[in-house]
């Protein structure tokens, strides 16, 4: 079992930036891939972005690219996701999760989950 817990989240302005950050405990934090996904309101959960174990590769949703970063520190136990230039669609609960695969993009593949943190950008 790994026990995921987000913060970081919370009101802020268009164009404001966040920082979220996930802290892992349970098994050993390394041994699995990880992703951010958020769901809007009345909106499916999506994909934001992915990290392998070592944090060498990542990959970001088109939305997303050039405004979040995605990083994780394994001595820390902790993933984080650096949200730039926010826009009022990017309101969501934002969630952290682990995978046993690889390199996973799809909410299946993701087994461990937190319970999230809400990101509000207001116009």
């Amino acid at each position: 079992q790994v026990q995921l817990v987000e913060s970081g989240g919370g009101l802020v302005q268009a164009g404001g930036s966040l920082r979220l950050s996930c802290a892992a405990s349970g098994r050993t934090f390394s041994n699995y891939a990880m992703g951010w996904f958020r769901q809007g309101p009345g909106k499916e959960r999506e994909f934001v972005a992915r990290i392998t174990r070592s944090g060498f590769s990542t990959s970001y949703a088109d939305s997303m690219k050039g405004r979040f970063t995605i990083s994780r520190d394994n001595a820390k136990n902790t993933l984080y996701l650096q949200m730039n230039s926010l826009k009022p669609e990017d309101t969501a609960v934002y969630y952290c999760a682990a995978t046993d695969s690889t390199w996973a993009r799809s909410v299946l593949e993701y087994v461990y989950w937190g319970q999230g943190t809400q990101v509000t950008v207001s116009s």
